[in-house]
């Protein structure tokens, strides 16, 4: 591969509870894409999602697929990352700075992580897009403006999210322990079996700076119970029930055309234990909404909006919370070898 390809190369971003993605692509064909992965989730601190933790693990991965690509700067960017609406602002204030002092970028989208999952799954189509792992947020739009339900985090929402649903398996498994009502002595020897003895469950999660993502471990064993295990399957309905909740929250009204719903994120890889209640879930919130696959995930949504930009037509509508695009002078020099 050579940096002299027509339209240049862009690179792109995926920010979340699991860890941060990053990709680089040819413009003219995003799919092409050379990718890396740290399995670190990029810290939150009291200003927010911290900026300079997010850079320490982006730049060098930038740098190494800019080598193997053998490009010497890429011409747009686009970094989504969960809690960008809330917690972004020094993100936004930090980023295209530094993105094009290290890597002489001078167009830089920074969006939610909820926009990089629309821009995947749907592209530039009315519709909204349900996006759930760690986390839980459905945004739609009809290509004029946004609307976002959810994506609160994990102490105040994310509601049928991984963290959800494995916070509710555990409290479940804890009342069996205790002898209270609603407990399941299922979901109690899966905690542990993965976690070890129950009282010892406090000492082990509250210390941990990722509780998210350790929450969110344990709802597949929640899915793996539910055939057989009545509370287990009622928190997977709950689950199912607030997130065609959230969808329908978003979803644009019938006068403004055909309204596609897509779901993407690694939650529903759990399958039917899930997707069969969302399914009747969704039929019941939105009987005018027409679920459609999802074509592609939040990363290759990422140079979606990177490849637009790098072209100068925007992909999807601004918002001063959910997606900035910003543009700075560079020499195109760039330290993206060094």
């Amino acid at each position: 591969m050579t940096g002299g390809d027509a339209g240049g190369w862009v690179l792109g971003a995926d920010s979340g509870g699991s860890g941060l993605r990053v990709a680089l692509a040819p413009a003219a064909d995003p799919s092409s894409a050379l990718s890396a992965s740290s399995g670190e989730p990029v810290r939150t601190g009291a200003s927010g999602i911290e900026a300079a933790h997010l850079l320490e693990q982006l730049l060098p991965m930038a740098r190494e697929l800019l080598r193997r690509a053998g490009v010497a700067v890429p011409v747009a960017a686009a970094i989504g990352a969960a809690g960008m609406a809330t917690l972004g602002d020094e993100l936004r204030a930090v980023l295209p700075g530094e993105l094009a002092r290290e890597l002489a970028v001078g167009r830089v989208a920074l969006a939610a992580d909820a926009v990089t999952a629309y821009a995947g799954a749907l592209g530039r189509r009315p519709g909204a897009v349900v996006a759930a792992g760690t986390g839980m947020i459905a945004t739609g739009t009809d290509l004029v403006s946004w609307r976002r339900a959810d994506g609160w985090g994990h102490l105040l929402g994310d509601c049928g999210s991984g963290a959800w649903i494995g916070r509710a398996g555990l409290e479940a498994a804890l009342r069996a322990h205790d002898g209270r009502a609603g407990g399941s002595r299922a979901l109690l020897e899966r905690l542990e079996d993965v976690f070890g003895p129950a009282p010892a469950l406090p000492g082990l999660l509250y210390p941990r700076t990722d509780r998210p993502a350790v929450l969110a471990s344990f709802a597949p064993e929640v899915a793996r119970c539910a055939a057989d295990d009545p509370v287990a399957a009622r928190i997977l309905a709950d689950a199912a029930q607030h997130i065609a909740e959230a969808a329908a929250a978003v979803c644009p009204a019938p006068p403004a055309g055909d309204c596609q719903v897509a779901l993407t994120g690694g939650l529903f890889a759990m399958g039917d234990p899930l997707l069969v209640p969302l399914r009747d879930a969704l039929a019941r919130e939105l009987p005018h909404a027409r679920p459609v696959s999802a074509a592609g995930d939040p990363l290759s949504g990422s140079l979606a909006l990177a490849a637009a930009l790098a072209g100068g037509t925007p992909m999807l509508p601004p918002d001063p919370r959910l997606l900035v695009l910003t543009t700075t002078l560079t020499s195109q020099t760039g330290t993206g070898n060094r």
